[in-house]
């Protein structure tokens, strides 16, 4: 007969076993309650945001709770991050974020998160291109009479960006890199003041994306462009060739996007959220804004949780090289 402590220990143990089996299918089972919410770490209006209330409405069909967005801004892109990795991990509180996830580390000596290590990973979103584009009136005409403008003017060459830190910068930052050239950087506090004064003739030079300057280069006469940051043409501008095949091997420039969830949220929570996710990116609304944007949705093998794992990995790797190397702080 087994004594009092014995029967104690196996019915506590028993409570226990019970419990740890059914809290998980419990958690994943009574998920959805109430709306999401999906963070964006700069202001209503930008790339980012545009993007993030595209998949909003046909995540939250597919739930069957609204998707709610939020802007969180400041800091360099950085607030929201760290806000939504501080979440509770139960789905409610995910964040849609740029390649500035993978900038950051090297940007900044401080960063409140780590997004190697404090985040579950739902899936890769899209990708936006960029162009190398002059003021309409460079004494350049093409990417090759431009190399040699550049090399032997370089003192006088302004190469403008939307600020310390943001894409146009580590695009510029990479092209001088490639190039061995270094030229007067002018930074601005936004891509549209930078494009704009580009149009106005003070600044020669600025890398920026395709949902601000295929509508300009389209107009053909308010700027001259030289190539396309992707490893292939685009459909937007088919008669433009990429830096890759104009002799700047290698050179890959995407603003890449991916959607986010705290550290510890369930996995049956993360597979509802990447469903969700993967039938916003197959939406017919949803493939035409973005086509209009000129920007590409990725292939949906990249729409996983792995996969975004993965690429985050090594574009920190990449970017932490180009930005130690010109030594470049956030504030």
């Amino acid at each position: 007969m087994k004594s009092k402590s014995a029967l104690k220990t196996c019915a506590l143990l028993a409570l226990a076993c019970g419990a740890i089996g059914m809290q998980m299918p419990a958690a994943a089972a009574q998920w959805l309650e109430k709306p999401v919410t999906l963070v964006v770490p700069y202001s209503a209006g930008g790339p980012t945001d545009v993007v993030a209330r595209m998949l909003a409405i046909p995540m939250g069909k597919s739930l069957g709770q609204p998707v709610i967005v939020e802007n969180t801004v400041g800091a360099g892109g950085t607030i929201a991050p760290a806000r939504v990795a501080r979440a509770a991990p139960n789905g409610y509180t995910i964040l849609i974020h740029h390649m500035g996830m993978a900038t950051a580390p090297a940007l900044y000596k401080k960063l409140p998160y780590d997004p190697l290590k404090d985040f579950e990973y739902v899936g890769q979103v899209l990708d936006v291109p960029m162009t190398l584009l002059s003021r309409k009136d460079f004494p350049a005409n093409n990417f090759r009479e431009l190399l040699s403008y550049v090399k032997a003017n370089k003192d006088k060459v302004s190469l403008a960006n939307a600020g310390i830190g943001a894409v146009s910068q580590l695009c510029g930052l990479l092209f001088t890199s490639q190039i061995g050239v270094d030229l007067t950087t002018v930074p601005y506090k936004g891509a549209g003041p930078a494009l704009n004064d580009l149009m106005g003739g003070q600044v020669d030079l600025l890398c920026d994306q395709t949902t601000q300057t295929v509508p300009v280069i389209k107009e053909g006469n308010r700027v001259k462009v030289f190539g396309v940051t992707t490893p292939k043409r685009l459909p937007s501008l088919p008669n433009v060739p990429t830096l890759d095949e104009q002799g700047l091997k290698g050179f890959d420039v995407r603003v890449w996007h991916g959607v986010y969830a705290p550290k510890g949220t369930p996995k049956p929570v993360i597979d509802k959220l990447n469903a969700a996710l993967r039938v916003a990116l197959q939406d017919d609304m949803v493939k035409r804004r973005i086509e209009d944007l000129s920007a590409e949705i990725v292939p949906m093998e990249k729409v996983t949780p792995e996969a975004l794992r993965t690429h985050l990995a090594s574009e920190v790797d990449k970017w932490g090289k180009v930005i130690r190397a010109a030594g470049i702080q956030g504030e």
